[in-house]
């Protein structure tokens, strides 16, 4: 099965973010946390233009206008529910529904690339590091935080344990990170990979907050229809197996990736 393959399709995508536009925030803590420590990775340098690459609701769009002052931000997303919200919140100076592996920017005009937890959606990661690399001026810094393989594995054993089907959506795996960054063309500046555990009460907590972000099981491949009660209770049964002392733990592979565009690149 080949990368875009495994993943969803875009129209999904779109359709299951902008139904959770309004209910986003509210549970969005990981993707604030994740979203702060990538602002904390950013060189500092003078920026005069910026684009925040799925924007979402326009949260970090708002810290990157507050950073940048006197700059120009454009708020990038695919899905038009998010950018109704983020353009409610007058995050950005411009806003735009788009995609990362097409970007509707002109080459060279942008000084920061920003986009946290929305790559790993994208099929073809080769061309969104292309497409940033066109879009950046030379020196021009691409700062991105992605999912990857080994993200909610305690939800997916536990569901293989159960019935082995596709629950839980797949991320590409690490290695291809590390091997697409090195072949971009752009210049490494830091690339790691960190797991942040979250704990619920019990498994609803989890499924809900999973919902309400928009980021619930949306792969090709997913069981269709309701989730049976037995299963269900099955479910509950292999996960109590994770509990800690915090409560049943969620775990996310956090890839942060930190890349320059060469001052001599040409697009």
């Amino acid at each position: 099965m080949t990368e875009a393959q495994a993943l969803p399709s875009k129209a999904h995508i779109a359709a299951s973010f902008s139904r959770a536009a309004a209910t986003y925030d509210a549970v969005a803590e990981l993707q604030r946390d994740v979203g702060e420590r990538l602002l904390t990775l950013m060189p500092a340098h003078h920026v005069s233009r910026w684009a925040d690459l799925g924007c979402g609701t326009g949260y970090f769009s708002r810290q990157l206008q507050q950073r940048f002052t006197a700059s120009h931000g454009v708020a990038v997303d695919i899905a038009q529910g998010m950018l109704r919200h983020a353009c409610s919140q007058r995050s950005a100076t411009h806003y735009i529904a788009g995609d990362a592996e097409a970007l509707p920017l002109r080459d060279a005009s942008v000084d920061v690339v920003f986009s946290s937890l929305a790559v790993q959606w994208c099929g073809d990661f080769a061309q969104v590091l292309a497409e940033a690399r066109r879009v950046l001026k030379p020196g021009g810094v691409l700062a991105f935080s992605s999912l990857c393989h080994g993200t909610l594995a305690e939800l997916r054993a536990s569901w293989q344990a159960v019935d082995g089907s596709v629950h839980v959506n797949r991320f590409r795996h690490w290695v291809d990170y590390q091997q697409l960054c090195a072949a971009s063309g752009l210049q490494v500046s830091h690339l790691e990979r960190h797991a942040h555990v979250q704990h619920f009460a019990d498994l609803r907590g989890l499924t809900r907050s999973l919902k309400e972000l928009g980021a619930h099981n949306v792969n090709p491949g997913r069981p269709e229809g309701l989730t049976g009660r037995a299963r269900l209770r099955a479910l509950r049964e292999q996960y109590e197996a994770y509990r800690q002392s915090g409560g049943l733990p969620a775990t996310y592979q956090v890839v942060y990736g930190v890349l320059r565009k060469p001052m001599e690149a040409f697009s």
